[in-house]
């Protein structure tokens, strides 16, 4: 069985794949401060309540935009697993040219997400991924990862305008009942969730005029589904995506 892990800046998912299948896949927040050891034991919890067990893994493979989590990762494959893992960065195939200005400027998240949306999709597409920040990546019908565009998340925007703005309070990110809201609570969620829908709509737009094109648009990411439900411009919704993108790299690369 494969191990694939996914390090975000708020989050790090580890996923247990055979072959096709994903069989079971957890999410923890991401902590700089965790041991190997540390992580272990966490993971020795989560494998044993899914009636798995370390020695169950054949391979690892990995990643991180969180450049100090990928050493303590590296340490636990290979002190805990035996393994040395794959790593995406220079040197890895992904089967995908990146027509970046500088290539290893972009992030193994995104290029993982569009190597997987590609071959799902085999034609042009826009793939969004709502994390600590929100990413739209352009990647063209021959699979060439084009670049995109970088937006600050929307819990990043949330947070930002409750610690700056004295009276407001801290909110919780969802869809208000109305867009004219009636109460200071619903009034930020209101802007901060349609504002949010009107960003995404309004880059994808200007990526399509631009392009001269009319790709596909996938989301992922903890927030997809619900910034998804109040867009015109997502088509469709992979939320396991990244870990996708990582099984069929490691495919590329064994051996």
């Amino acid at each position: 069985m494969l191990l694939v892990i996914d390090v975000g800046n708020s989050n790090t998912v580890f996923g247990i794949y055979r072959d096709e299948a994903l069989l079971h896949h957890w999410r923890l927040t991401t902590d700089k401060a965790r041991t190997p050891d540390e992580y272990a034991m966490l993971l020795h919890e989560l494998f044993s309540m899914a009636g798995r067990h370390f020695r169950d893994i054949d391979d690892v493979i990995i990643s991180s935009v969180v450049p100090p989590m990928l050493r303590v990762l590296e340490d636990l494959c290979r002190k805990y697993f035996n393994l040395t893992p794959y790593v995406i960065g220079p040197g890895i195939r992904t089967g995908m040219p990146i027509l970046y200005d500088n290539p290893r400027e972009v992030g193994a998240d995104r290029i993982v997400n569009a190597v997987a949306a590609y071959e799902r999709k085999k034609s042009s597409l826009i793939v969004v991924d709502f994390g600590t920040a929100t990413t739209f990546d352009y990647i063209s019908a021959r699979g060439e990862y084009l670049g995109g565009a970088i937006a600050p998340g929307l819990v990043i925007s949330t947070e930002a305008l409750f610690e700056k703005a004295s009276k407001l309070p801290r909110v919780d990110v969802a869809r208000p009942p109305q867009v004219v809201a009636k109460n200071t609570v619903h009034s930020m969620q209101s802007g901060l969730y349609h504002g949010y829908c009107g960003l995404v709509d309004g880059i994808v737009k200007r990526m399509k005029q631009e392009m001269a094109d009319e790709p596909a648009v996938v989301a992922t990411g903890g927030l997809a589904q619900l910034i998804a439900e109040g867009t015109e411009s997502i088509d469709e919704v992979l939320p396991d995506l990244t870990l996708e993108g990582l099984l069929i790299i490691y495919r590329r690369n064994r051996g």
